[in-house]
């Protein structure tokens, strides 16, 4: 739904802030039908009953199962104290508190009591795990036999600039994402992997890949210029350094809400990226 952006999890053990929130947020608002078209995908044998959200956030992904499983609960499990206060304030507003169970857990150390479910989902959180296979054997052994964990990844950042923009640096956001990949192959090595091998040597049994397109066009949504904002900031703390003055100079100009170039003041952006996920069942 991490990372600066995309790369901000939950449930790793990491300090959070309220922009991280803030972009939680307007990822599960601008890619809500995304997401349900994920939740409708999973391949269940039977309607799940007990979920774990692993490194929930704010509660993208609890909320879409919650939707998509009616007879659901979800147990939620993140890093952070606010993004867990965060998630069970929209609970309440949203009327489904009763269903929900919220655990502050660090995934990368003691393991928590989870329950057996029969659902665990992780999206764009088990790349920051420090030791995923592991993660992924304490997974297998959680699932209740026959059980299902959906593991959902984002192809990095999402574009939103069209390849023009800005006019007096085109190519300017291309730039930015080739920085941004040598930054988190040091510091995040773990991103971009495929995880069906990794599952499979878990003890799982792959049962699907699917990878979703998303493309919104053109839209002068005040949602997705408040994402852009938030999410080329994010990247912007992971390019500063590797950036031409230039190019800073440009996108600084872009992240600037009273310039009249600012990324709020456009009607032509466009969110462009992908989500990988893969279905594995326990035997």
């Amino acid at each position: 739904m991490t990372h600066t952006h995309h790369d901000h999890q939950h449930g790793h053990g990491h300090q959070h802030d309220d922009g991280q929130a803030e972009v939680l947020d307007l990822d599960a608002e601008v890619l809500a039908e995304h997401t349900a078209s994920i939740t409708a995908w999973l391949p269940v044998t039977a309607s799940p009953r007990q979920i774990v959200d692993l490194g929930c956030g704010t509660g993208t992904g609890t909320f879409a199962l919650l939707t998509r499983f009616p007879d659901a609960h979800v147990t939620a499990v993140d890093s952070s104290v606010d993004h867990l206060r965060r998630l069970r304030e929209k609970a309440g507003a949203a009327g489904v508190a009763d269903r929900i169970h919220t655990v502050l857990a660090d995934l990368d150390a003691d393991w928590p009591d989870l329950g057996t479910p029969d659902l665990v989902w992780a999206s764009a959180s088990m790349h920051h795990m420090a030791d995923p296979d592991r993660t992924l054997r304490q997974v297998h052994d959680t699932l209740a036999p026959g059980g299902l964990f959906a593991v959902v990844e984002l192809a990095g950042f999402p574009r939103f600039l069209p390849d023009h923009v800005p006019e007096n640096r085109p190519g300017l956001e291309e730039r930015c994402h080739v920085a941004s990949d040598r930054y988190h192959a040091e510091h995040v090595p773990h991103r971009g992997a495929d995880w069906g091998p990794k599952l499979t040597a878990a003890g799982f049994t792959l049962d699907g890949v699917r990878t979703i397109t998303v493309h919104i066009e053109q839209s002068g949504s005040e949602a997705i210029g408040r994402y852009a904002l938030n999410s080329l900031q994010r990247l912007r703390g992971s390019v500063a350094d590797a950036l031409p003055a230039d190019d800073l100079a440009a996108l600084d100009e872009l992240l600037d809400a009273d310039s009249p170039h600012s990324v709020l003041r456009r009607d032509d952006l466009v969110v462009r990226t992908e989500r990988r996920v893969w279905a594995a069942r326990r035997a």
